[in-house]
């Protein structure tokens, strides 16, 4: 995927079909418009492109933003498993936040990504006062030649598919809420990162998780699959404090994966969190612990069979 920045000056290196937008947890909202998308597209012979942004808009407007489900190497490996070709990625600062909706269509849409057509989700806004709408900006487009498509909400049980209901499933451990709407399961993205080998001691080594901005579930014990070499691996994860180590108390993200043996140090992994097995909990010694985290493979494997 060819990634643009705001302050380059590269453009798409074939025309597009744009799109814009947050586009936090690339949920099946989102999915319903890089659908339209890739049809635009593929109908015009046009590459698919996304402007987005790197922060939430929010942390400009309010001074504040909500918890990101996704962060932004995250959100970018979403679009691109997408079919997303083009992602044009923007800083909202106090700049971006005053360009108006036809510099922002001729700089970015058109001049950067040689758009031909626009397709924009139900309440899609930007630029300044979020005044650029689909009615708005029409009689620029037709100007522009640009083709506009709009594309309706997607709800669930009277509902309409968003971030914020998203984050509060996940925050609540809602996880079967969530996957409904994420319309895939929900997961995290962080680099392996080295950590104290205690798994490895155990029989059972894991790969450390550093998280960056990325909506985690309440501490336990979780199936999960893990994305490795374009294959989803079955595993376990810890996410949460280790208590069993009480010289070692702070919360980690850490997987073991059950039919994998390599090194993944570096390396960037998704976890898919299928299901929580239990709370995380002190066992009175390290036998105990063993036996616990041998149940938790065991049962995981069942699961995810």
């Amino acid at each position: 995927m060819l990634r643009l920045d705001a302050s380059g000056a590269e453009r798409a290196p074939r025309p597009c079909a744009v799109t814009v937008g947050m586009f936090d947890g690339v949920h099946r909202g989102h999915l319903a418009v890089l659908e339209v998308l890739g049809a635009h597209a593929a109908a015009r012979g046009l590459d698919r492109a996304v402007i987005t942004f790197r922060a939430h808009p929010k942390a400009v407007t309010l001074g504040h933003a909500p918890p990101s489900i996704t962060s932004f190497e995250h959100r970018l490996a979403l679009l691109e498993r997408a079919g997303v070709g083009v992602v044009l990625a923007l800083d909202f600062d106090a700049e971006l936040r005053a360009t108006d909706p036809e510099s922002f269509l001729r700089r970015f849409v058109v001049e950067r990504l040689r758009a031909r057509s626009l397709v924009l989700g139900w309440d899609s806004k930007f630029g300044r006062d979020r005044a650029g709408t689909l009615d708005s900006i029409a009689p620029l487009a037709r100007e522009l030649g640009l083709e506009l498509q709009s594309v309706g909400a997607v709800s669930l049980q009277g509902r309409p598919v968003s971030s914020t209901a998203i984050r509060e499933a996940i925050s609540l451990g809602d996880l079967v809420g969530a996957r409904e709407m994420l319309g895939r399961d929900p997961s995290l993205y962080g680099q392996v990162v080295p950590g104290a080998k205690r798994g490895r001691g155990l029989g059972f080594p894991t790969a450390n998780l550093a998280l960056d901005h990325e909506l985690k579930p309440p501490s336990g014990v979780y199936a999960v699959r893990a994305l490795v070499e374009g294959s989803w691996l079955p595993g376990v994860m810890n996410l949460g404090e280790r208590p069993t180590f009480e010289r070692d108390a702070s919360a980690t993200c850490e997987v073991h994966l059950l039919d994998f043996a390599g090194d993944l140090y570096g390396r960037w992994l998704e976890v898919a969190i299928v299901r929580r097995l239990r709370d995380v909990r002190r066992f009175a010694s390290i036998e105990e612990l063993r036996q616990a985290i041998a149940a938790d493979a065991a049962a995981a494997r069942a699961l995810l069979a």
